[in-house]
């Protein structure tokens, strides 16, 4: 069985697309599912992830203009338009035929779909957004809602297998083995984590710090950064200063999650990392497509929505902390290891296996 994964990451859109497909893809390896990856080649991209987990990868070429930011045009995204995406698809394709083409896109959508439908046997795809057509088989959205779970009737076949909420969350098997493993939290406050993405943050790792700072009670702090962030020089600077942690671009974030008392980040894919381990969460919206997310999840006591980043100043950083107590961090431990159980990727993978 051979499944193809077309999937992309870069500064302007962080890692979270690659990491949840990476999740998917050693599930299928666990079963001998030959796997592939196409990916484009732009800048901030995580590749060399892949091909340190011993994945192939077939690189698009980039697009004429490599510097994409940020912005909720996510057609612009791609880079390049969906016609010539899919071109460049079939050609890095060549003859194979595989079972299942994953698609993890949010510049993606139907014309693609249908332009690759007659080489592959089936499509399945990675969605969050429910803002656009798909034609596809399954799709998934591993979001948790407060909407109607109608709400992709009208923008799928009907035959497509829709599969939503957190149990089809794509989380890393490390973190099903922490979780096992998980000895009760404490609710007190002693190890912090700040983690963002590993695109460009908007300056929001570097506010996030100055806001403990200011908060000034004794902690463990560690930072996680992306190789692409432009302020890495200041917070390396503060880190050294503060002896607080800093990490750059790394592969062992599961155990600094399970160490945390407490996460300050954003509301991305790393929302189901922190559920699965029970870990507390202040959470700011970087970009638009989080808050609804993140309103759903403070509505269920999940995390603390501290709202959207660029209205943020640090001082607020240092006020959320001084408003938490045993009781708010305990509550919060709770109703986020209930949430997700760290086997969505093993679900998934059943799935495309029995199709």
């Amino acid at each position: 069985m051979k499944v193809i994964f077309r999937v992309d990451s870069a500064s302007h859109m962080g890692g979270g697309h690659l990491m949840r497909c990476l999740s998917l893809a050693e599930a299928l390896r666990d079963h001998s599912v030959q796997i592939r990856f196409i990916c484009r080649e732009l800048s901030g991209n995580l590749i060399s992830l892949l091909q340190s987990k011993n994945f192939s990868v077939s690189v698009l070429p980039p697009p004429l203009v490599n510097q994409v930011k940020p912005t909720d045009d996510y057609g612009a995204w791609l880079g390049v338009s969906q016609a010539e995406d899919a071109s460049q698809t079939l050609e890095a394709l060549g003859d194979e035929r595989p079972e299942w083409l994953v698609v993890d896109h949010y510049g993606l959508g139907v014309v693609w779909e249908k332009a690759l439908r007659s080489y592959c046997e089936r499509i399945m795809v990675i969605e969050d957004l429910a803002n656009r057509q798909h034609d596809c088989d399954v799709l998934i959205d591993q979001n948790y809602s407060l909407l109607s779970k109608l709400r992709y009737n009208s923008l799928v076949p009907k035959t497509c297998q829709v599969l939503l909420g957190p149990s089809y969350a794509l989380l890393r098997k490390e973190f099903q083995l922490l979780r096992q493993y998980q000895t009760s939290r404490s609710s007190t406050l002693k190890q912090l984590l700040v983690f963002f993405t590993t695109g460009d943050d908007q300056g929001e790792t570097l506010k996030a710090l100055k806001g403990i700072a200011i908060f000034g009670k004794p902690v463990k702090v560690d930072v996680v950064i992306g190789k692409v962030n432009s302020d890495a020089f200041s917070i390396k600077a503060l880190c050294r200063e503060k002896n607080w942690g800093y990490h750059c671009q790394i592969d062992y974030m599961p155990s600094l999650i399970s160490m945390a008392d407490l996460v300050i980040g954003a509301g991305g894919s790393s929302n189901w990392e922190r559920c699965a381990l029970g870990v507390p969460a202040l959470v700011s919206v970087l970009v638009e497509n989080q808050s609804q997310i993140v309103q759903s999840l403070d509505s269920a006591g999940v995390v603390h929505n501290l709202g959207k980043s660029h209205c943020l100043q640090a001082s607020d950083y240092a006020d959320a902390l001084h408003g938490l107590n045993h009781a708010h961090l305990s509550s919060m431990s709770e109703k986020a290891k209930a949430m997700v159980d760290a086997k969505g990727h093993e679900r998934v993978a059943a799935i495309l296996i029995a199709a």
